[in-house]
């Protein structure tokens, strides 16, 4: 089994559960990392995950619909990545809040989640 990740997307989204954060919007960042089998595949990007294409599945999910919690957001995705792409084994999938509405110092907020097939 091999490892593909996608590391520091960024997009312009506006999930959150207060009024502000919809209205306003925030950076959100998402991390997935893909398990898929490399042995015995190739050089071919049919036997893979193409990975721009999973790029645009993660924008879609992130800027085309809000969510309030970045915890659904990540499952969301996670669900959204195993459905569309059958070589993909395993998905998790982490998405970050750095500016989240947070009354103190801190370098970032995260939710993580991992898929499995089957």
């Amino acid at each position: 089994m091999g490892r593909i990740v996608l590391a520091g997307l960024e997009f312009y989204g506006r999930h959150g559960a207060r009024p502000e954060e919809n209205r306003l919007g925030a950076r959100f960042v998402v991390d997935v990392e893909m398990e898929v089998a490399f042995e015995g595949k190739g050089d071919r990007i049919e036997a893979t995950v193409d990975y721009a294409a999973v790029y645009d599945r993660v924008a879609r999910a992130v800027e085309g619909r809000r969510f309030y919690l970045i915890e659904a957001l990540a499952e969301h995705i996670a669900e959204a990545l195993i459905a569309e792409f059958e070589n993909l084994e395993a998905v998790r999938v982490r998405v970050h809040k750095p500016h989240a509405p947070i009354p103190g110092v801190f370098r970032d907020v995260y939710a993580e989640v991992e898929r499995r097939r089957g």
